[in-house]
């Protein structure tokens, strides 16, 4: 019985770490600063020089 509760303890606490690493290990300058438009950031600017003249 010991036994059983002592690896429901350590699956417990591996799934806690699991979370805690998944919540709190992120970008190291956090998330991007949003647009004053209220918009979502992109991942790169785009670039005058990329976009097609007709």
């Amino acid at each position: 019985m010991g036994l059983i509760l002592l690896e429901a303890l350590g699956a417990l606490l591996l799934l806690v770490l699991i979370v805690w690493w998944t919540m709190f290990a992120g970008r190291k300058g956090g998330e991007p600063p949003a647009r004053e438009d209220g918009g979502v950031p992109t991942a790169a600017p785009t670039k005058k020089s990329e976009e097609k003249s007709p």
